[in-house]
This record gives C-alpha cells, sequence and structure tokens, in this order.
C-alpha cells in the first residue's frame, strides 16, 4: 500500500518501539495518529510510567495522541490464560480489535502498530490477526516489518533519555524475563 498522504492510525504499545515506526511512516508521506490501548501491562506502575512515557514523547514529536487508559486487566488475564503458551495471540487480538474499531470511527485509511517493530513479536501471527479484523471493521491493515530499524530506534529512545522496559508487558513476559524460560 502507497502510504503518501494516507492518514494512518498507528497502535502504540510503548514510546521506545514507536520512534523508528513513526519516522518510517512518516518519510513514506504518511499522516500518522498514535493510540494507546494496552490492558496486558502488569503492574498498573509499569502501564502508568509507559503511558507517561508516551505522552512525553509524542510531544516531542508532534504526535496526534488518543489514550485508552482502561485497565481491562481482568479480561487480558482471561483470554491469556484460556490461550496458555498462545497467550499472545489473545493479546494481539484484543489489543488490534480495540484499535480498528477507534479507526473505524475516525476515517483513518489504514492502521498499524508497533509491534511490528519489535523482534520479540510474533508478526505472522500480527498480520494475520490484522489482516482478520481488516475485513470485520473495513479499516485495511498495513503490515510493515519495522524490525529493520530496531537498532536505530533503540539508539535514539536512549538519546532522548526515555524510560525503556525489560519486558514485555504482561505478567508472563516479566516472568520469563526475569526467570528465564
Amino acid at each position: 500500500m502507497d502510504i503518501d498522504g494516507r492518514n494512518i492510525f498507528l497502535h502504540i504499545c510503548c514510546a521506545p518501539c514507536s520512534i523508528y515506526t513513526l519516522k518510517e511512516l512518516r518519510s513514506g508521506g504518511a499522516r500518522v495518529s498514535g493510540y494507546f490501548y494496552n490492558p496486558n501491562i502488569h503492574p498498573y506502575t509499569e502501564f502508568s510510567r509507559r503511558l507517561s512515557t508516551l505522552k512525553e514523547y509524542a510531544k516531542i514529536a508532534l504526535l496526534p495522541l488518543m489514550v485508552d487508559e482502561s485497565y481491562e486487566l481482568e479480561d487480558f488475564l482471561a483470554g491469556a490464560l484460556a490461550l496458555g503458551k498462545d497467550r499472545c495471540l489473545s493479546c494481539y487480538r484484543m489489543r488490534l480489535d480495540r484499535a480498528f474499531q477507534k479507526a473505524a470511527g475516525g476515517g483513518f485509511d489504514a492502521l498499524t502498530t508497533t509491534l511490528l517493530y519489535s523482534r520479540y513479536q510474533k508478526h505472522d501471527d500480527i498480520k494475520g490477526i490484522g489482516e482478520e479484523l481488516s475485513a470485520v471493521y473495513g479499516v485495511p491493515f498495513l503490515y510493515r516489518d519495522f524490525r529493520t530499524g530496531w537498532r536505530e530506534g533503540i539508539e535514539e529512545s536512549k538519546k532522548l533519555g526515555m524510560y525503556r522496559q525489560q519486558y514485555c508487558g504482561c505478567i508472563f513476559s516479566e516472568k520469563e524475563r526475569y526467570r528465564g524460560k
């Protein structure tokens, strides 16, 4: 999809992951609006810290930002526990479904996500869920592999003195990070 002049709705998991993604979308001529909805982030203090960091970055980057501060932890946990080792699929679906709902009501030309920046996320699954939800909501899913800018995004986040989390966000990924897989 040619994004020049397109109005892109960007689901954002955290500020560091948005740096390179936003740069790439804008370099392609897109107008970008950000959206934060991440009830998977645990504990709540981590959720608040990531949101605060993103709000600060959005000001610097002149990024219009819509924030959904609802913290539906119980819904996230129920979906994640139901899928066991495939819990990420529930997480992707929950967050992208809400993002597509917002994009469909906002007149956006396409939706993408900063989850596609991370080397730790399951791109094929994100793409499949994005394409499925695209058909439901009538908003194209823009798949781009933003992992090529992984190092650049990290370096820029460090230069900005940005808070950089050490795990994906959910309690399960925190456990894996600190106890080992």
